[in-house]
């Protein structure tokens, strides 16, 4: 009796169950439009309305850069809006549940998974944000980037910005190994998050201590600094340092997360057969 043929071990695949999930449900699909395009409509009347009261520029911004500024954070924010928690596979319910001990028998490690989970997430809020780009383009409320080099400086801040979100989430759900639970600190991460970004609005527009604060936390990094490099209020001169110090971050973060993964596998017992 011939053996039963061994089924390729490819990890890989892991990375297209966010995408598939999302694509077989069509009310999502149609719910995820009809979203981004009220957002997109209510800023841009938002900032057009707040600089019909003035004359020039704001905080260096003129009208068009501001919201040029606003229409791109709306289309950034739709990368992080993926609820993996009604698809019950997020570290806090995996605790919950005691299912945990999966990720660390599997033949992928946890530490990967995690990663090409998060990487199917990405992807598909790419492919909207691409989307929503060049209709907001072909519409007439986002202006072009400042030059094609901060186009360019753009893309790769947008790049190590989400590598910085995503270490920084990754270290809000490690935390789930010694508290069981993060359902406050994740608001207050995502607060603080969309807060000290300037997912909101512009870091330009705060006090300068607000401004000076926020640089010495990793939040700005994930969108003020690759929008600012867009619309021109990073001069390109200034890329490469914004870029570096982004790029920091991720190294920085990937360190810790890589130590907090180490650590949170010795908490993990198997019991039982």
């Amino acid at each position: 009796m011939a053996a039963p043929a061994e089924v390729p071990h490819r990890p890989w695949r892991t990375v297209w169950i966010t995408p598939l999930g999302e694509l077989l449900s069509p009310p999502r699909l149609t719910a995820t439009a009809v979203r981004l395009t009220v957002q997109v409509f209510l800023v841009v009347c938002l900032w057009r309305g707040l600089y019909a009261q003035t004359d020039g520029a704001v905080a260096g911004l003129d009208r068009e850069q501001a919201v040029g500024y606003a229409v791109l954070a709306v289309l950034a924010i739709r990368i992080r809006e993926l609820d993996r928690h009604g698809g019950r596979d997020t570290v806090q319910q995996h605790l919950h549940h005691g299912t945990i001990v999966y990720w660390f028998l599997r033949p992928i490690p946890p530490r990967r998974y995690h990663a090409l989970r998060a990487l199917g997430e990405q992807l598909y809020g790419f492919a909207w944000v691409a989307a929503g780009y060049l209709v907001c383009r072909a519409a007439g409320v986002l202006p072009p980037p400042a030059s094609a080099g901060a186009g360019a400086a753009f893309l790769a801040g947008v790049v190590l910005g989400q590598l910085v979100l995503y270490r920084v989430m990754l270290l809000t759900d490690l935390l789930c190994f010694w508290t069981l639970r993060d359902g406050a600190a994740l608001r207050i991460v995502q607060f603080a998050q969309n807060l000290l970004s300037g997912a909101f609005a512009p870091l330009w527009f705060f006090p300068e201590w607000f401004r000076t604060m926020s640089a010495f936390l990793p939040f700005q990094a994930t969108l003020n600094t690759p929008l600012s490099l867009y619309i021109g209020r990073i001069p390109l001169s200034e890329a490469p340092h914004a870029l570096l110090v982004q790029a920091a971050w991720v190294a920085g973060l990937a360190v810790l997360s890589r130590w907090l993964w180490h650590r949170a596998a010795l908490r993990v017992v198997s019991q039982g057969g």
